[in-house]
This record gives structure tokens, sequence and C-alpha cells, in this order.
């Protein structure tokens, strides 16, 4: 156990998964990346105090926050002016898209129809919808006639979707934005750390949970040229957390390209072996141009619930955008969107401490699952 004697807090990391069996919802949060816990527990002896200050311990602070900056800038090819950190990716979200709008003084956003909620509520009502196919790519087309309008503030394109890992075409798209002299705003929280990020955009955000940093830690890179305002004042930098987020970032993105062919093999295993074992079953998103770590299906007649919570019991932690796991109860927009099935949905998204054997292990059990899953319902 850690923490104070007495009050039984578990050790995060590796021993946290391993107590709840195969975790394969990396889409959602990494596990703690061992790095981060180091970078952490040595940046709060120095880091302490607020960076704002002129004192001796504020400047130690400073040096700790600045130098996480050109580490994370560095991985995502921007300058450390151009990057600010945030708490959290929906609220780098919202900075980002208030931003726009304050400096702009418009209020439309133009946005796929796949877009991560954070950035759909964002938006709000003043908000174009653009149309995707059925594997989730955005309809360029789409996106050409509505940025063209007079009163769009921004527009916004995931560099990949966080769903089904669709990779978007965001060179293509940030083209069309440019002709139209809009801003594209990128949410390429799946991809950070693992893929080669998009060229073009104007904005792009991130989540250090999803890198196995800590959750309290986001990214917002603002290029320069870029009309954005900050819409309200910074908060107080957690700088530990962010010397964290920093840290482990530069670690994933060393090790994405063997991991990103590791894991892309074990998705192509999964995506033909789920085809092949469960009947019944569509396996949803991009065939090739995909993100390596995430693969979605949906099974009929079954709701998605009953099959995470069965494969819960089975020991394999996984996710799905089903209605009944919802916070909302309504079915997952993103399938809605695509013209696929919104129930018996699980999404399976890998990390590094995933191996083969238990890739392998949740395969075995997932037809069995799904047979008695439908024979409860009475099918």
């Amino acid at each position: 156990m850690c923490g104070p004697p007495g009050l039984g807090w578990p050790c995060p990391g590796r021993d946290t998964v391993a107590r709840v069996g195969v975790y394969l919802d990396s889409a959602t949060a990494a596990p703690p990346n061992p790095v981060a816990r180091q970078a952490f527990l040595a940046a709060i002896e120095d880091g302490w105090a607020d960076p704002g200050r002129l004192y001796t311990p504020a400047r130690r602070a400073r040096r700790l926050l600045d130098a996480a900056r050109e580490t994370a800038a560095g991985v995502l090819g921007v300058r450390p002016d151009e990057l600010r950190f945030t708490a959290g990716g929906t609220d780098a979200i919202r900075r980002a898209v208030a931003g726009v709008r304050r400096s702009r003084g418009r209020r439309l956003v133009v946005h796929s129809a796949v877009e991560h909620s954070a950035v759909i509520k964002a938006a709000g009502d003043d908000a174009v919808p653009v149309p995707v196919s059925r594997t989730g790519v955005v309809d360029l087309e789409s996106l050409r006639a509505a940025v063209f309008s007079p009163e769009v503030a921004l527009a916004a394109v995931q560099s990949a979707n966080h769903e089904v890992g669709t990779v978007q075409p965001v060179a293509a798209a940030a083209q069309l934005c440019a002709e139209a002299g809009v801003p594209l705003l990128v949410d390429a929280a799946q991809s950070i750390g693992r893929t080669p990020l998009p060229t073009g955009w104007s904005l792009l955000t991130g989540s250090a949970r999803k890198w196995g940093g800590p959750a309290g830690v986001g990214l917002l890179a603002v290029r320069k040229g870029t009309r954005w305002e900050s819409p309200w004042d910074d908060a107080e930098a957690d700088v530990p957390a962010v010397v964290a987020a920093a840290a482990s970032l530069r670690a994933v993105a060393e090790a994405a390209q063997e991991e990103s062919v590791r894991q892309r093999a074990l998705v192509e295993e999964i995506r033909r072996t789920v085809a092949a074992s469960v009947p019944d079953v569509e396996v949803v998103g991009e065939p090739d141009e995909r993100l390596p770590h995430i693969v979605t299906f949906s099974c009929l007649y079954v709701d998605g619930e009953v099959l995470l919570t069965a494969l819960d019991r089975a020991g394999f932690a996984v996710s799905s955008g089903s209605a009944c796991t919802s916070d909302t109860l309504l079915p997952s927009h993103v399938l809605a969107a695509m013209g696929v099935l919104t129930h018996g949905n699980v999404r399976v998204s890998l990390h590094s401490g995933v191996s083969a054997e238990d890739v392998r292990a949740f395969l075995a059990v997932l037809p069995g699952v799904v047979a008695e899953a439908r024979a409860e319902a009475g099918l």
C-alpha cells in the first residue's frame, strides 16, 4: 500500500492495472507512465512554489516549468511560446474555442459530426456539424461549403477519432480552411505521443492522461499569426504535474514508432478474429487509415452495458459507445453520425503494458461472453 498508514491507498501504475485484470481502455486514460511518477516525485522537491514570484524557490519552479514547456514543444514540433499548459484536455478545447471567438468577434463553429463531446459542448448552439462517411471520415466537400460562410469563427477537425480510431484528412481540411481564412482547431488527444501529428492546423489540443501523464494537465498550442486571445486568466500552474506530463510525453514519443508497429499488429488480429469468431458483429471505423491502438466493434442483439459488465467479471476492462454506458443515456453521437450500430458496442484501446497474450486471452473469452449475453436476452 502507498500513502499514509491505515488509509489503504493503492500504489499507482501497473500494480493497479493488474488488480483489475487486463486494462483495455487507454483511449479514456492510459495507466500512469513510470517516468511520470519519477518526474513528479523529483519535481515536487523544487517545484512546489508559485513560479510567478521572484524569490528563489519560485525561480526554481519557473525553471522546471520552462523546461517542461520546451520538452513538450519539442515533441509537438512547435515553439515553446506557442504552447501553454491547461487544466486538462477539455479546458484546452474550451480555451481554444472561446479565445478564437473573442478575438475574431464571430461565434459560429464548423466541426465534424464525430468530434469529441468537449468540442461539441464548447461550440454550443452556434455550430454547424459536418457529416462523415460510414467509416468516420469527414466529408471535405461539406466542410468546404460550411467554412466559407462569413459568420464562421473557426473549424474543428480532430486528428483521429477517439471511439473508432479513424484518422481524419487534417492536411486537406487545413487547406480548405486556409482558403476561407478560417483557423482550424485540431483535437489531437488520441494522436499525441503515438503517431506523427498532422500539419496545417492553427490550434491544437491534447490531454496528458491519454499518454500516461497526470489527469489534470492539458496542452493548447496556438500557432503564431492565429487570431486568438486568452478568454480568461490562466490557472496557477501545478508545476510537478506539468513536469510529469512533459517527461512522460517525451518517453512515449521516443518509443512511439516501435510501439505503433506492435499495437497495430495486435489490433489487426482483433479485427480479424472478432469478425471470424463472433456472429452478427460489425467492426467499425476506417480499416487502413486508423490509429494503431483502437478497435471498435458492435454486436447485434445485445446491450453494450451487458457486454462490458460480463467482460469486467472475466477480467477485461473495455469501453463502449452504447446508450446504456453513457452518462447522458443517449447513443454514441460518433456511431450515430457514421450510420453504424450504436448498441452492443465494445471499444478496445491498447497501451504499452498490454501483451499479445493479454489480447489473445480477451479474444478467447469474447465469443462466449457474447453468446451468453444473447442467450440471457432470449436470442
